[in-house]
């Protein structure tokens, strides 16, 4: 599905990752694998270390601890806030919406719209369009989007097949109309089809948890997890992201009559190094222009890794300049989308660390 969207931009970003650091090499004891292949695994795929939450944080605490950042440094006000979208696989109750638990907690006003979107790794895409449609209400100025998932959580230790890669993580985008904003062009997919590939399969209501979702499991690979753990098909993911994202972002820049080159950057969504590089190998992009250095500093954190990779590796630069960014999510739903824009100047651009120890 094609859209675009006139008169908007993003006019700053703030990531908050937790403090709590864990290194692959202290956590390789845990899985059922010799050190020689969990090293050689940690060379392919740029596992290094990742930030995750220490105890029962929650995905309200992240989004709380960005925006009175915001608050406290006057880079935002409450009462300027016409509408909070909340993008999370990991909510805080199953009622009510996260984002009104954000609201309440930061005691914002009444007259606003509060919205829960239940994505993941394309998520940042998908915020930017419902806030982007938003704005096109006379009565909304400001609209907050925040991306937050606290999946180590769900994710068992004892799985090498996704817990190295895991990471938490919020960001804070402010969105606003802009006259001189350029035109942004997007395109999304979904395939409910396939959506067993990244799939956390007991805690809802068609498997509701109990003792028997809780006992560990070792399956053939030698990851031992339970049905209340996200199970990843590492094949199938890797498989449809290969096949469909490559087309997907370049038939955006062929229908906009963008060239690779123009592109300053392409921050993408980050499940691992390996899979990035071969994405970029596969749009002739060079490597340099899309980072693929997230996953090894903080851990995949669902669509968080997009606005994480803006601020950790172009946060001086999107202060000061305007910068042409394809912006690239992918994975769980299956969902896959892409969006063309200029990015910057910003009013903010930073990453600030959570708690002592997470």
């Amino acid at each position: 599905m094609r859209l675009s969207f006139r008169g908007k931009a993003i006019a700053g970003l703030l990531t908050v990752v937790p403090a709590n650091e864990r290194k692959f090499v202290d956590e390789m004891a845990n899985f059922n694998f010799s050190r020689a292949r969990s090293l050689k695994l940690k060379e392919v795929m740029g596992y290094d270390r990742h930030r995750i939450v220490a105890g029962p944080v929650c995905a309200s605490d992240l989004a709380v601890a960005g925006l009175e950042h915001l608050f406290a440094r006057g880079q935002l006000e409450r009462d300027e806030i016409d509408a909070l979208i909340v993008v999370t696989q990991s909510p805080d109750y199953l009622m009510p919406a996260t984002s009104h638990v954000v609201q309440g907690r930061l005691g914002l006003h009444t007259d606003m719209i509060c919205l829960d979107i239940n994505q993941g790794c394309a998520g940042f895409i998908i915020g930017l369009m419902q806030g982007f449609m938003l704005l096109d209400q006379p009565a909304i100025q400001k609209v907050v989007l925040v991306n937050v998932d606290v999946m180590s959580r769900k994710v068992s230790p004892r799985d090498r097949n996704s817990f190295p890669l895991i990471g938490d993580a919020a960001s804070i985008t402010l969105l606003e109309r802009r006259a001189d904003a350029g035109t942004i062009e997007a395109d999304v997919k979904m395939d409910g089809a396939r959506h067993a590939a990244l799939i956390i399969p007991a805690g809802g209501f068609r498997r509701p948890s109990d003792a028997e979702t809780a006992e560990m499991v070792e399956d053939e690979e030698g990851n031992v997890r339970a049905l209340d753990h996200l199970k990843m098909d590492g094949s199938a993911v890797f498989n449809f992201v290969m096949s469909e994202v490559p087309e997907l972002i370049g038939d955006l820049l062929a229908r906009t009559g963008t060239g690779v080159e123009e592109v300053d950057a392409f921050l993408c969504h980050q499940p691992n190094r390996f899979m990035l590089q071969k994405l970029a190998d596969k749009l002739a992009v060079p490597h340099a222009k899309m980072p693929s250095n997230i996953v090894e500093n903080f851990g995949n954190s669902s669509g968080v890794t997009i606005p994480l990779a803006a601020t950790f590796n172009l946060g001086e630069a999107l202060l000061t300049g305007r910068r042409t960014v394809c912006l690239a999510g992918f994975g769980v739903g299956l969902t896959w989308g892409a969006m063309l824009m200029e990015l910057g100047p910003l009013r903010f651009c930073e990453m600030i660390d959570y708690g002592e120890g997470g």
